[in-house]
C-alpha cells in the first residue's frame, strides 16, 4: 500500500520523510491556503524540492470549466514536471470530460471529490490513475466511507481498469487498516492522523522496560557495543 502525506507544511513534510518511507504528498486548495503562501505554485515547487526522488506529488486544479481545467493542468505539469506528478481533478460533469482529455494527453490524473461508486467508476473509465474518495467526510454524511471505498476498489478491478483507490480523509488508524485488509492500493493521511499511525507509545514503554532490565544485569548505559 502506498502511504502519502496529506499536507503542504514544509517542516512537517520534511520531518515525515526523514523518519518514515512515505510515497508522496497530496495537496488541495484548502491545504495550500493554510500555509499562508499567496503563491501556491511556489509552495508546490518547495514541496517538490524536499521530496525524495521517485515519490509522487498530487495538486489540484481550481478551474471549473473543462477547457480551463485542461489548460491549468497543462500549465501545472509544465512548471512542476510531468514525472511523478498527478493533477487532481474533481469528479464533476466538466471534470470527467477534463479527465478524459488529460489522460489522452498522457497527463497523470487523480480523480478527487468522490462521493459515490459510479462517479469513481466513470473517472476510472475516463482514464484517471487514482480515485480519491473522502472516507471520513462520507461517514459524516451518513455513509460507510470505508465500505464505499472498498466497493469502488472491487468494481474498478472487476472491470479491469488500472486505476487505484487513493483513500483520503481519515479520522483514525482503524479506517486505514480496514482499507489495507481489503487490498486498497493507496491512502493519503493528514499529519495528525499520520503521527498516530506511525507512532505507538506502547512500544516505547516496552523498550524502556527492556533497557531497564538489561542495565540491571549488565550496567547502566551499556549496549551490545560494550561486549565482544
Amino acid at each position: 500500500m502506498l502511504i502519502l502525506i496529506d499536507d503542504a507544511d514544509l517542516t512537517k513534510i520534511e520531518g515525515f520523510f526523514a523518519k518514515y518511507p512515505y510515497d508522496g504528498v497530496t495537496t488541495n486548495p484548502t491545504i495550500l491556503s493554510k500555509t499562508g503562501n499567496p503563491d501556491p505554485m511556489d509552495q508546490l515547487k518547495k514541496i517538490r524540492a524536499i521530496m525524495p526522488e521517485g515519490t509522487d506529488l498530487h495538486a489540484q486544479v481550481i478551474s471549473t470549466e473543462t477547457d480551463d481545467m485542461v489548460r491549468e493542468a497543462e500549465h501545472m505539469v509544465e512548471v512542476l514536471g510531468k514525472e511523478h506528478m498527478y493533477i487532481k481533478v474533481p469528479v464533476t460533469a466538466n471534470g470527467l470530460k477534463a479527465i478524459s482529455i488529460l489522460s489522452k494527453k498522457g497527463i497523470n490524473v487523480t480523480a478527487t471529490a468522490i462521493y459515490g461508486v459510479m462517479p469513481a467508476f466513470m473517472a476510472a473509465k475516463a482514464g484517471a490513475k487514482f480515485l480519491a474518495p473522502y472516507v471520513n467526510r462520507l461517514d459524516v454524511l451518513g455513509y460507510d466511507g470505508v465500505g464505499l471505498a472498498i466497493d469502488i476498489h472491487t468494481a474498478v478491478k472487476a472491470a479491469g481498469y488500472e486505476a487505484e483507490v487513493l483513500g483520503a480523509s481519515f479520522k483514525n488508524s482503524q479506517q486505514v487498516l480496514d482499507m489495507a485488509k481489503a487490498g486498497i492500493g493507496s491512502v493519503t493521511i493528514g499529519s495528525d492522523a499520520l503521527e498516530k499511525l506511525a507512532y505507538n507509545g506502547i512500544a516505547e514503554e516496552a523498550v524502556k522496560v527492556f533497557i531497564n532490565d538489561f542495565e540491571g544485569c549488565c550496567g547502566e548505559g551499556k549496549t551490545m557495543l560494550d561486549f565482544n
